[in-house]
């Protein structure tokens, strides 16, 4: 049986490494931009789907980087309008 919280595609890496292991020590951007790099063509074929979402968490971080903003990005994603990765 599968389990649903841990899939085996974010245990997968042939470093061994966990990706929770890693991206609880960044802001949520940057731990998902991580967690997509980790496991791009681990969880389907197309490794390019998930580089992609990476792409677009890293782009949301420099947004954010940018702006100024001293306000966490675990807590301001809900005001972003543009459409998020899946």
């Amino acid at each position: 049986m599968s389990d649903p919280i841990n899939p085996t595609h974010y245990k997968s890496h042939p470093s061994g490494i966990e990706v929770i292991e890693i991206t609880e020590h960044m802001n949520f951007c940057l731990g998902n931009a991580i967690k997509y790099i980790l496991r791009a063509g681990l969880k389907s074929q197309d490794a390019t789907e998930d580089l992609k979402k990476a792409v677009w968490y890293i782009n949301r971080e420099i947004e954010r980087i940018n702006n100024g903003s001293q306000e966490s990005s675990k807590t301001s994603l809900h005001k972003q309008s543009d459409s998020r990765p899946n």
